[in-house]
């Protein structure tokens, strides 16, 4: 299944993707597509039902995140060694986590802003996990079976609030917008290997990222099962895996967005999103 929000921001409703590609509306079946919904046994009674006997959604609504209310996002750094070596950073021995706030995420083609004060605003294209049923302390190979599905993400990142703000990340990863998830929720029966997927990033056209999550120096199982060692997974929890190779701080030389940049960003089977880019408004020259 292909579930998603749909409608003005803060007024989404749910909705189902058919097999033809049409936005059905969930409404009478769903209050939203949030924990309640994404657990195993709420998923199994979705999948028994027949998209054609929906309401058809007509014209082309806004996507808003797939996911209501999410209760943690939590970020993997590094997970692609020639992502690491070219931030020059070492290969982990073990993942390496930091959180995103909650606040930061939006729609897939919502448009982004440049924090006030920002020159070093980068792009990572990244698959998102999102837990189904509450995982804690589970072994890799169990770990799959509490994952509801899985999503796009751009982990937008201020490079200059990460490395030098005072040594934590989550300053440069949590600004608002920074955090676009979907078009929709894939879920887990559609993806029968999260490790063979291709994931790509493009700005005004230019394809910079074009990586492969077979590459990944963790795979999703393993971190799954390694995260939930340390905190309780949730329903509704997303998990965002790293980033390949082709980030803006990768290139020589730097290269970051600026206003009136188009990103356009995907993975294979779970859709593309395009944001553009907006200056703060506070500095003025906003796209």
């Amino acid at each position: 299944m292909k579930l998603v929000r749909y409608g003005t921001a803060g007024k989404e409703k749910p909705g189902m993707i058919d097999r033809a590609g049409v936005l059905r509306d969930l409404s009478s079946v769903v209050a939203d597509i949030d924990s309640q919904t994404l657990v195993s046994e709420a998923l199994a009674k979705l999948a028994k039902i027949d998209p054609r006997q929906l309401p058809q959604v007509d014209g082309h609504p806004r996507y808003g995140t797939p996911v209501a209310r999410v209760g943690k996002m939590i970020c993997v750094g590094m997970n692609y060694a020639e992502h690491a070596a070219e931030t020059n950073a070492p290969v982990p021995q073990m993942p390496v986590l930091f959180m995103k706030a909650t606040s930061a995420i939006m729609g897939p083609n919502d448009d982004v802003v440049i924090p006030q004060g920002s020159t070093k605003t980068d792009w990572e294209v990244e698959l998102g996990v999102v837990i189904g049923d509450t995982a804690r302390s589970v072994s890799v190979e169990d770990a799959l079976s509490h994952v509801a599905g899985y999503l796009v993400v751009n982990d937008l990142s201020e490079r200059d609030f990460q490395f030098e703000h005072g040594g934590q990340w989550v300053k440069g990863k949590s600004c608002d917008t920074f955090g676009p998830l979907g078009p929709w929720l894939v879920t887990r029966d559609e993806v029968p290997d999260p490790q063979n997927l291709g994931l790509w990033l493009e700005v005004n056209g230019h394809r910079y990222q074009n990586g492969h999550t077979r590459t990944m120096i963790f795979g999703v199982a393993q971190l799954v099962s390694h995260i939930s060692r340390y905190m309780t997974l949730q329903p509704g929890d997303v998990i965002s895996t790293g980033t390949p190779a082709g980030v803006g701080l990768g290139q020589k030389p730097p290269i970051y967005l600026r206003a009136g940049d188009v990103i356009e960003l995907g993975i294979e089977g779970l859709g593309q999103q395009r944001q553009t880019v907006h200056a703060h408004p506070a500095d003025g020259n906003a796209a």
